[in-house]
């Protein structure tokens, strides 16, 4: 017989880990409506042709397929490229810009490795319809609204532009096509060095001299307003890049304006992100305490929605990588670390006290508090010892004398304290330890 196991690269979630997941989405969504952000979900499958032609490089890990009737398929690799279809399918229903979140999962075809995964969960969000720097400006500020709400210490969010890379290869005498390659090398800077793309660059055609100009350039370092001001005279010549300085500019006012932390945010030259459909800003969030890469990343994308719209709506997004975020919150031990989503375990003291019992428990579950109910009567310890088991913070007991006095008997299991109360006062008492997260 063969071994009771999973696909490798895929997972299986339990109870502890999906509460922590949960919490994580929970966060991401209350940030996302706060912001006036809407939910929308696709399909984990789409028509093969949909997604081919979108990726570059990374068009290689689309799982393709065809199903019964020959129609040839593909799970989404992303959900950017589903959001594209949607606003061209659905143009006279949404009002643009839109503001849209959405979270399941995507599949790839990749080696499985620390922090990466053949089937994983994102949580996105777009602007769509909107060039302004303001709506790079919200996403950025967004992202770094949720890092903080999730406790994560430490987090950078660097940002640069397609355009100010483009440029950095243009006056290193570089042509158009072959800027492509300088984004494919730069992408790799962290995981390569300066010396590993430098050979990258000599390997794809590019002269020692131009390398040598480009790193250079890219390894510009310092406050935002001092990289941004150095790129500015290296690159006055490219009309692009100068455009794309102002508009980084732009959003960085934006994010003073917004609030956010000045050291929560740098420019960072080197940063290219890999995927072929980005043309303005680019982002990613990284932190000192997780060194196998990025806490994740996004960009603007104004070309992608034109593939099926047949013209160009400028949109701007990020994507939550919700199994990286959870991993590395493990790590660190951020977040709560629930065993179980109940409060409260109501026993059941005999058969004469089954159906008050039960009346207890609905009154708990509609005053708000999460209630499991034993499933057997008898023995109080040992459904003491099931609720502490399963990590439930208070057992309650209705016995005989109980119910004749109106009262209930609450324990509290951490503490190890007992108590008995009139029914009401019990349920206020852990609607109001509810409240205080106790």
């Amino acid at each position: 017989m063969a071994p009771i196991q999973n696909v490798k690269g895929m997972r299986d979630h339990l109870p502890a880990d999906m509460m922590l997941r949960q919490y994580i989405v929970n966060t991401l969504t209350r940030i996302s409506e706060s912001h006036g952000f809407e939910p929308l979900q696709t399909p984990i499958i789409e028509y093969a042709e949909t997604l081919e032609g979108k990726l570059g490089d990374e068009e290689k890990l689309i799982y393709r397929f065809e199903d019964h009737g020959g129609r040839r398929l593909a799970l989404r690799y992303d959900q950017t490229v589903p959001l594209a279809r949607v606003t061209a399918q659905y143009a006279g229903q949404l009002t643009l810009p839109w503001r849209r979140y959405a979270y399941g999962p995507s599949y790839r075809g990749e080696r499985p490795a620390r922090g990466r995964y053949r089937e994983f969960y994102q949580f996105d969000l777009d602007i769509v319809g909107s060039a302004s720097p303001l709506a790079d400006a919200e996403i950025v500020a967004m992202l770094c609204e949720a890092l903080t709400a999730l406790g994560f210490p430490g987090f950078v969010t660097l940002l640069n532009h397609r355009q100010i890379i483009g440029g950095i290869a243009r006056v290193s005498g570089l042509s158009e096509e072959a800027a492509g390659g300088v984004y494919r090398a730069i992408d790799k800077f962290d995981k390569i060095g300066a010396d590993g793309v430098r050979a990258e660059l000599i390997k794809s055609g590019v002269t020692p001299a131009a390398a040598d100009q480009i790193l250079e350039l890219v390894q510009i370092d310092g406050t935002a307003d001092e990289v941004l001001d150095a790129l500015a005279q290296k690159l006055a010549a490219d009309e692009r890049a100068v455009a794309a300085i102002a508009n980084l500019r732009a959003v960085l006012d934006g994010l003073m304006a917004m609030g956010v932390p000045a050291e929560q945010y740098r420019v960072a030259p080197r940063l290219a992100r890999g995927l072929s459909y980005y043309t303005g800003v680019v982002f990613e969030a990284i932190t000192p305490h997780w060194p196998e890469g990025s806490l994740l990343g996004g960009g603007r994308y104004d070309h992608l929605i034109g593939l099926f719209a047949g013209r160009n709506i400028p949109t701007v997004g990020l994507a939550f990588g919700i199994d990286r975020l959870h991993d590395v919150m493990i790590e660190l031990n951020l977040g709560p670390r629930p065993q179980t989503t109940a409060l409260a375990f109501v026993t059941l003291f005999g058969a004469e006290q089954v159906a008050e019992s039960l009346r207890l428990a609905a009154e708990l579950r509609a005053a708000g508090i999460n209630t499991l109910i034993a499933l057997e009567p008898g023995n109080i310890g040992k459904q003491f010892k099931e609720a502490d088991r399963r990590g439930v913070r208070f057992a309650l007991v209705l016995g005989p004398d109980e119910l004749a006095r109106g009262e209930v008997v609450i324990k509290d299991l951490q503490r190890g304290e007992q108590r008995s109360l009139p029914r009401a006062a019990a349920i206020s008492l852990l609607a109001e330890a509810l409240s205080e997260g106790k």
